[in-house]
């Protein structure tokens, strides 16, 4: 559990979804609005700014059904990103390459997540009224 701020940016996860959000800015201020009817960038920067606000809601929540819900949407969020740059790439919004390093970041981010769920302890919860 990070307590404050100053220990949460140093979290590698942390530190990683705020590259995603850095890179998605750059790629989707490139876009060609006239080409852009469906507000792809504005989806694109809503599920990018989703990963890195749900990382510290999990590690302020601490218990281990807070911290599950927070990551399927990380999760949620970080696939609908995928899926973005397929249906921009489609569209020719973006250079592919740049597309692609978007999915690079994504894919690194992607195996650091799956260590960090392993990481939350199943014990550390409570039941709630939402418990089966």
């Amino acid at each position: 559990m990070f307590p404050d701020y100053d220990q949460l940016k140093e979290l590698p996860l942390y530190k990683k979804a705020l590259q995603i959000v850095e890179v998605t800015t750059m790629l989707t201020v490139a876009f060609d609005e006239h080409k852009d009817q469906l507000n792809i960038a504005e989806q694109m920067l809503s599920n990018a700014h989703t990963i890195p606000a749900k990382i510290a809601g999990a590690e302020a929540g601490d218990l281990y059904s807070l911290r599950m819900e927070n990551a399927l949407l990380i999760k949620i969020a970080a696939r609908e990103l995928m899926a973005q740059t397929t249906l921009c790439k489609h569209m020719q919004l973006a250079n592919n390459a740049y597309l692609q390093l978007l999915r690079d970041e994504v894919e690194q981010f992607r195996l650091m997540y799956l260590e960090w769920v392993r990481s939350f302890d199943p014990k550390n919860d409570i039941t709630d009224e939402w418990s089966v």
